[in-house]
């Protein structure tokens, strides 16, 4: 990522509105250098694929070449979609070792899912959960497939690591390979609010702090015992720091990604009172928190009224890395436009030719009480503004999904999908998965 002085001296500027659509700019005067994007389009159209979930969070395929997706449910079950349908037979059932989830509202459960790169001759897969058996942290666990193709071996499990959690919110989740072969994880601050409370290491909160790692991007070569440090991880010179740690200062970061075209991280940070926020990471990174929310000053006192200045550097002197943009939780008119960033992907299908090279991402909902989750597009252009707006879901009356979003997916041919629910908390069954596809008009 770029470095130069230009970096910290990013404005964030407020386009307008085009029709009840908010398009914002992030300006930089250090564009990324992603490929140009083709085509315009604003809208797409959904298809439901699957349903009968309570809490689908997750979806990613194996790379064995069958094509096959892999549905993660919050409460501890992975099942397949063939094509055709759900297979009634789950891929793996965690149900009895996944925490108890409350109905209302929970952040725990089971929370993200990769698939070894050499998945196909060595039938490695890892997923990420909050346990039941005392305690509340974070697991990590590897698993291998039985003989039956569609069926883990429940009984394999090896745990490769464990974080403990001061509080239950915050667990971020998301698991990814890495173009380098290693396993990025994604870990919350270890919850409450403001980085602040029990267990959230005083004065700088767990998010700064190099000797938790909690509030950070982990990578790791999970073939250790139980698991090894890249030689070129970032901290490993620094006796202070965790040598897991790949970025740093994260609130929850739920949801990443590599782009396939360029190897680029982009990672999707809940905020907490004022802002949402995206990054593009690099090895290294401050991202901010709770020094910062996107860019405005955190306030750990009064998080809704940020602090007048701060420092642009992190307590180490590092500069802080400001996201590629973000926005706030009510609009211009002060309406509630979002409270939970859903990080996604950089599409690379073809199916959506007018979104080729774009970054498509979502918020959970502007309120807890009806689902009314939101899809976004976003762009850099040649000036090197990063600007987005909200995608229009064309065969929808109101043009919104008009359920919670809880995740996006991608298919092995680049297929982008929206995890959703009507139900505020894992509850019930009204989970079910939708396909990005072409509007009526093409």
């Amino acid at each position: 990522m770029c470095r130069d002085a230009g970096w910290s001296r990013i404005l964030r500027v407020f386009v307008g509105l085009v029709g009840s659509v908010a398009v914002f700019v992030m300006m930089t005067g250090c564009p990324p250098m992603l490929p140009p994007v083709s085509g315009d389009a604003t809208a797409v159209g959904v298809q439901k694929i699957a349903g009968g979930f309570t809490s689908p969070v997750a979806l990613t395929v194996a790379g064995d070449g069958t094509g096959r997706l892999f549905i993660v449910d919050q409460v501890g079950v992975i099942r397949i979609f063939d094509g055709t349908t759900v297979r009634a037979q789950a891929f793996l059932d965690l149900t009895d070792r996944v925490a108890v989830l409350s109905p209302n509202f929970d952040e725990r459960g089971l929370l993200g899912l990769a698939f070894h790169p050499d998945y196909a001759n060595n039938g490695l897969f890892y997923v990420y959960y909050v346990p039941r058996d005392g305690g509340n942290r974070t697991r990590l666990a590897e698993f291998s497939v039985s003989g039956d193709r569609d069926l883990a071996a429940a009984d394999s499990e090896r745990v490769v690591l464990e974080i403990e959690q001061p509080q239950n919110n915050h667990n971020g989740g998301q698991l990814a390979f890495g173009p380098d072969g290693y396993l990025y994880i994604g870990v919350g601050d270890g919850g409450g609010a403001n980085d602040t409370a029990d267990g959230h290491t005083p004065t700088i909160g767990n998010g700064q702090d190099k000797s938790t790692l909690l509030g950070k991007i982990l990578r790791i070569d999970v073939a250790g015992d139980p698991y090894a440090i890249p030689a070129d991880n970032p901290f490993v010179d620094d006796v202070d720091a965790r040598d897991e740690i790949y970025a740093f200062g994260l609130r929850n970061p739920w949801r990443f990604s590599f782009d396939p075209a360029t190897g680029r991280l982009f990672v999707g940070d809940v905020g907490q009172n004022l802002l949402e926020e995206v990054h593009i990471v690099s090895a290294g990174d401050n991202l901010g928190w709770n020094r910062r929310e996107g860019t405005t000053c955190f306030n750990p006192n009064n998080p809704a009224q940020p602090l007048a200045t701060c420092p642009p550097s992190g307590f180490e002197g590092e500069p802080l890395v400001d996201p590629i943009f973000e926005y706030g939780h009510v609009d211009a008119d002060g309406n509630p436009f979002g409270l939970s960033v859903i990080g996604g992907f950089v599409y690379r299908g073809m199916a959506l030719s007018g979104l080729q090279g774009q970054y498509l991402f979502a918020d959970w909902s502007p309120g807890f009480l009806e689902g009314d989750g939101r899809l976004f597009r976003a762009w850099v252009g040649d000036d090197g503004a990063w600007a987005f707006e909200e995608l229009r879901i064309e065969n929808k009356s109101s043009g919104r999904i008009d359920r919670f979003i809880l995740g996006l997916g991608q298919d092995a041919s680049g297929e982008l999908y929206v995890l959703t629910t009507a139900n505020g908390g894992p509850v019930g069954q009204t989970g079910e998965v939708y396909k990005l596809v072409p509007t009526a008009g093409g």
